[in-house]
């Protein structure tokens, strides 16, 4: 029977299991995913005060679509004899997909960094949450005012004083100017404190240094700077310089990045636009995932693939109690900020928990590549400066 395999049990492995169920239909094709953990983590959740309710059981997804899972850790990938070896034992393959996701990318050289937390995990935010749980009043340092950085610090200023770092001359750098003047005056209204083109040089008991020789009071430091691709896209490619800056393994529109090979989510360099390659978010994990692994299937089955056609590109920010941030495109264009802004993150944060216990209701979901959300502004409808949320958001 010819087998597909999946590395990774997040977003894009999930996905990918559900999108090769569905094109699987009713032929004879076993589908296994490879991952060590028994849940599907919610990783843009993870800022939230209670992580282990951003989780779903992955047998409650895995087992109605008749996909098995083997929990283990993959530690190489033999392209060539199409097998994976996943805690020590070769698992054999007809088609592979690497959705095995990324990693934050802790400093190596900075005194005190096992002091260090962040969000990145389940176990990192556990760790986090059960640190700071019942200090309200805390001093917490964020080093990092991206995505990231941004949703940690404005989550902990809720019950705390918090330092924000960056190294950058302005917050959110990566998100570009469109939104900066909403995110800056909902620090302001949380009272978050920012030292820009600093960091932090030391981590120490209850304390941080920080790159012009200020010592800060920290009661947790929360690193949230440097995520890469796993490692396993090495194992794809002849030359380490083949991958793309966060390594990330190149693919081509049907998400190919080896003749047996597919990679989505965290893993792929998939094009958006002439522009753009996809970003690091569910956003774009999940559709990657759907077609991945839809194509993996469909390859061995004769079934015509589906090439990767990404959504609108939109960025959602949580700001805690001041709201949120909503923008659409590459330039970010801001369509709704503060309560709104709040509203459609977290109409967005139910909308990424995968359908569970029914069978018909998950391949559904995997055969719609791209959701079309009701609070998402529309081309046409919808004026374009009028709120992403006024259609609707309850009224007050």
């Amino acid at each position: 029977m010819n087998h597909v395999v999946i590395i990774g049990g997040g977003f894009a492995g999930v996905w990918s299991a559900a999108g090769a169920a569905l094109a699987r239909g009713d032929a004879d094709l076993r589908i296994t995913l490879i991952a060590p953990n028994d849940r599907l983590v919610l990783r843009p959740r993870l800022y939230e005060p209670e992580p282990d309710r951003a989780t779903v059981a992955l047998d409650r997804i895995l087992g109605p679509i008749g996909v098995g899972h083997v929990r283990a850790t993959v530690g190489a990938i033999d392209a060539e004899r199409r097998v994976v070896v996943a805690d020590g034992a070769e698992i054999g393959y007809d088609r592979l997909v690497l959705a095995s996701g990324s990693r934050l990318v802790p400093p190596a050289d900075l005194p005190g960094a096992e002091r260090l937390f962040d969000i990145d995990t389940l176990d990192g935010a556990r760790r986090l949450t059960g640190h700071l749980r019942g200090r309200d009043g805390y001093a917490a340092v964020v080093v990092g005012a991206g995505f990231v950085g941004l949703e940690a610090a404005a989550e902990l200023a809720g019950r705390g004083r918090v330092l924000l770092v960056d190294t950058a001359e302005v917050v959110g750098a990566p998100l570009g100017p469109g939104p900066r003047a909403a995110i800056e005056a909902a620090l302001d209204e949380l009272g978050v404190e920012r030292r820009l083109g600093t960091t932090v040089t030391e981590v120490g008991d209850g304390y941080a240094v920080l790159s012009g020789g200020e010592r800060v009071d920290a009661d947790a430091v929360v690193w949230s700077i440097g995520i890469r691709a796993e490692g396993l896209t090495r194992q794809l490619v002849a030359d380490p310089g083949d991958l793309d800056h966060l390594g990330r393994v190149p693919v081509d529109e049907w998400l190919r990045a080896r003749p047996e090979v597919f990679a989505a989510g965290d893993t792929a360099a998939a094009r958006y636009d002439p522009e753009h390659t996809v970003m690091q978010a569910c956003q774009h994990a999940t559709p990657l995932g759907k077609v991945a692994g839809y194509n993996a299937a469909a390859d061995l089955l004769g079934v015509p693939l589906r090439p990767f056609t990404p959504a609108p590109y939109v960025t959602c920010l949580y700001l805690g109690g001041a709201g949120g941030v909503f923008t659409r495109g590459w330039d970010r264009k801001v369509m709704a900020t503060g309560a709104d802004g709040g509203f459609v993150k977290e109409q967005i944060n139910g909308y990424i928990r995968p359908p569970v216990d029914d069978a018909a209701a998950i391949l559904a979901a995997a055969d719609r590549v791209h959701i079309d959300l009701p609070f998402y502004p529309r081309e046409s409808g919808q004026g374009a400066d009028e709120p992403a949320a006024a259609a609707v958001r309850p009224a007050r």
